[in-house]
């Protein structure tokens, strides 16, 4: 079991790289909305492409980035049962949400969304809208980085949970947070 480390701190490693990454994004996209209200409302010019360009960038955050959330425990969780729990508690719900509810709510999404970025990169699809961005294949593509980021982050949190309950609570998500990861 000396590999369940490895493992957990390269998937969280990624996932850390990507949100950071990603998180740039943010910046972009608001001064790309600045932009476009300006250009709009300032110079009556616009452009589909660019107006485009900022819900495209809306959506890759928050796709791209949901594994890094999940990592720094950013999604809704109901805390009237786990901010109390011990660590041991703890670790069973998280090994029993990410089995019983991420694991089979991703493969759905998975499912879903297979066939629809497939058939977008058979069309090398582009935008509906003339003069709008080529490449929708692309931003089709990271619903599938969201299926994998955020289940390989799952597994991340399983691995964590499973060696709390062989008797490390260092490695326990709130050990995670205060940086004692052993």
């Amino acid at each position: 079991m000396t590999w369940l480390p490895a493992v957990v701190r390269s998937i969280e490693g990624l996932n850390e790289r990507i949100g950071r990454a990603v998180s740039w994004l943010a910046v972009l996209l608001v001064l790309n909305t600045c932009l476009v209200a300006v250009l709009r409302y300032g110079f009556s010019r616009g452009w589909v492409w660019l107006q485009e360009s900022y819900v495209w960038m809306h959506a890759i955050i928050f796709l791209v980035a949901a594994g890094y959330t999940l990592l720094h425990e950013g999604h809704v969780r109901i805390d009237i049962f786990y901010g109390p729990a011990s660590v041991r508690t703890k670790a069973w719900i998280d090994a029993l949400g990410t089995v019983f509810f991420l694991a089979p709510t991703l493969a759905v999404i998975a499912w879903v969304v297979w066939p629809y970025v497939h058939l977008s990169w058979t069309r090398l699809e582009s935008s509906q809208e003339a003069g709008g961005l080529p490449g929708l294949f692309l931003l089709k593509s990271c619903m599938l980085a969201f299926v994998v980021l955020v289940g390989l982050q799952g597994l991340a949190l399983l691995l964590r949970s499973v060696m709390v309950l062989l008797g490390h609570p260092e490695w326990s998500a709130s050990a995670r947070r205060e940086g004692a990861d052993g």
